[in-house]
């Protein structure tokens, strides 16, 4: 999905010696139910787009995807696969680590997934991996936090998972494999419960009404998304 120059498992040992770059993309992803129109990957899929289109306006290298998250709120649902939070932590220490035994000072954790507890065991993971090496700067979060500032603009104030806005993003990004339902649900279980949604309390797997959602929505959704993230870059990650 990214430039052969931007993809570090494309390039050779002596190849990666050789970059300027010490930024890195680490896109991290799950595999997750999104409703019956978007595939299991789509928060792997989104994340790893959006690095490639960001990679190059920031001069860094895109590492290979993680691509299971903590994802226990849809686990009711077939396809979807969940690892511990404390597994996810220590994945993305070593691997953070790894990365900045090689070389890498500046790491960005870029998830198309955004569960309260996975993004926890992101900032964990990152955070030990800093203790490790200390010039080593890294940033986490969820592409999702700069999707939802369009809340109220592009979709309602109440959409969320799998719904209008990442429906659209989808159908922007990968149209072959968005399927044609438009399905509309809500969760009505409260987001502060630490229980597995029943069916009861979330019928489908998505948040919001996606009838209306267009590629046209999903490239002004992604333009927005990138424009963040060159800016946080810029300031959180500078050279």
């Amino acid at each position: 999905m990214t430039d052969a120059g931007f993809r570090v498992a494309d390039l050779d040992s002596r190849s990666l010696a050789k970059q300027t770059s010490r930024l890195l993309i680490i896109p991290i992803g799950a595999l997750e139910a999104h409703g019956p129109q978007n595939p299991l990957g789509a928060d792997s899929i989104q994340a790893e787009v959006t690095a490639a289109e960001l990679a190059p306006k920031v001069g860094a290298l895109v590492a290979p995807p993680l691509s299971y998250g903590v994802c226990p709120g849809a686990a009711q649902f077939p396809g979807t696969v969940t690892i511990r939070m404390s597994t996810m932590a220590l994945l993305v220490e070593e691997v953070v680590a790894e990365f900045a035994r090689v070389g890498f000072r500046r790491i960005l954790l870029l998830s198309g997934h955004g569960s309260m507890q996975h993004m926890a065991a992101l900032r964990e993971g990152g955070q030990r991996a800093m203790a490790h090496y200390p010039t080593l700067k890294v940033a986490a979060l969820c592409d999702y936090d700069y999707v939802y500032e369009l809340r109220g603009k592009e979709a309602p104030a109440s959409d969320g998972h799998g719904g209008f806005l990442e429906t659209s993003r989808l159908m922007a990004l990968v149209p072959d494999l968005v399927g044609p339902e438009r399905p509309a649900a809500q969760l009505t279980t409260s987001r502060y419960a630490l229980h597995t949604p029943t069916r009861e309390e979330w019928p489908e797997s998505v948040i919001g009404d996606t009838q209306g959602s267009s590629a046209e929505a999903g490239r002004r959704i992604q333009a927005h998304v990138l424009d963040r993230l060159q800016r946080l870059v810029q300031e959180v990650l500078p050279e």
